[in-house]
């Protein structure tokens, strides 16, 4: 994930866009075919100075002018004049934002898909494992580990649901011009457009949302889910590895420089952590969507890290949960002894006669979870 939405990513992404630009604009008739082949043969992300590219963005504001100088100074002079033709800076990294968002998105969803299959495997092995429900951190009455494990496979479900969703339907092009008029596109606006969405196979959203950024808080949205989810694990498993309780132990469990006896469940501490780092870049982009009429003034920019590493954090919290609960060691007597002790349970009756519906409601979510599996 620190690959995908690296600096490098972001300019191949941008790079990605000025040659699909170019490609629109001469399928358009607006530029000629020799030059859009030309800018996309200079659109190398191989030939750029990272660095020195982000030295010279300072004194804009943005990375894109001196990325644009240096694609006219990589093609033939009469290619020169139709590089980044009728486009604005917005344009490049708002295109460049959604395609490093879906490269994301992919891997986010992978390591997902992975945890909901870690939190399967719980689910049937302890359907009927009986433990202590607890409220407010104290026990209530008792319930199942395997229910406990369908309420975290759930979670993982649904944020990946909702990451899908977005990938599917809301990653779009950016292009509006100057001031998101298309005015510079000679009337072709519309058709460079959807050209432009073809090509990059993302969508076209009919008009250009460059002051308008629910697309970019709702990208947001559902990568906190994601992290929620995942952290909303990671802490149970904390909870459940202290001393006093000691129901489940992670298999890689770290150590201490003072007390050695100590067995920390490092990998749910980490993905802890990152959870908190992630949803504070979220509130950066929720923040972002309020801005000053056709062009935010610093909004924008803030989005850029923000985004990157939002996908960073989530993706170490997930990856990081999902090694809690492919290695947790649950024990089963513990969590029975436990709930002895908190006098709700009898041990002379069977457990799913003191378990409720909970049988029926892990049938239930797992019916629903081969009903809603995407491809």
């Amino acid at each position: 994930m620190a690959d995908a939405v690296s600096d490098h990513a972001w300019l191949a992404a941008m790079l990605e866009f000025e040659a699909a630009l170019a490609g629109a604009e001469a399928a358009a008739g607006l530029i000629p075919a020799e030059a859009a082949a030309a800018i996309a043969g200079a659109c190398d992300p191989s030939r750029f100075d990272l660095e020195q590219l982000g030295r010279h963005a300072v004194a804009s504001g943005t990375p894109v002018l001196p990325l644009v100088a240096a694609i006219r100074a990589a093609v033939p002079g009469e290619a020169e004049e139709y590089v980044h033709f009728g486009a604005t800076s917005q344009d490049a990294v708002d295109t460049a934002l959604m395609l490093v968002a879906r490269r994301a998105l992919d891997l986010l969803l992978a390591d997902l898909e992975a945890l909901v299959h870690a939190c399967l495997h719980l689910v049937r092995e302890h359907r009927l494992t009986p433990m202590a429900g607890r409220t407010l951190l104290q026990q209530a009455v008792p319930t199942s580990f395997g229910l406990k494990a369908v309420n975290w496979m759930m979670g993982a479900d649904e944020a990946a649901d909702g990451l899908l969703r977005f990938r599917r339907h809301r990653l779009a092009i950016q292009l509006g011009g100057a001031a998101g008029t298309l005015a510079g596109l000679g009337g072709k606006g519309l058709d460079v457009a959807a050209a432009l969405a073809r090509e990059l196979d993302l969508a076209d959203p009919g008009t250009p949302w460059h002051s308008e950024r629910s697309r970019v808080v709702q990208l947001g949205g559902a990568v906190a889910v994601a992290a929620g989810a995942a952290g909303k694990i990671a802490l149970d498993v904390i909870l459940l590895s202290q001393s006093e309780v000691g129901e489940v132990a992670v298999a890689e469990a770290g150590r201490s420089s003072a007390m050695p006896h100590k067995r920390n469940p490092v990998a749910a501490i980490e993905a802890d952590a990152c959870v908190r780092g992630a949803l504070a870049q979220v509130s950066i982009l929720v923040g972002a969507q309020r801005v000053e009429h056709e062009r935010a003034a610093g909004a924008w920019q803030a989005e850029w890290p923000a985004v990157s590493e939002a996908f960073r954090l989530t993706a170490g919290a997930v990856r990081r949960t999902r090694s809690a609960v492919e290695g947790l060691r649950v024990d089963r007597e513990r969590m029975r002894s436990n709930l002895e002790l908190g006098g709700g349970f009898d041990p002379a009756r069977e457990p799913a006669e003191q378990l409720g519906e909970a049988e029926a409601m892990i049938d239930r979510a797992l019916a629903e979870h081969r009903a809603r599996r995407h491809p």
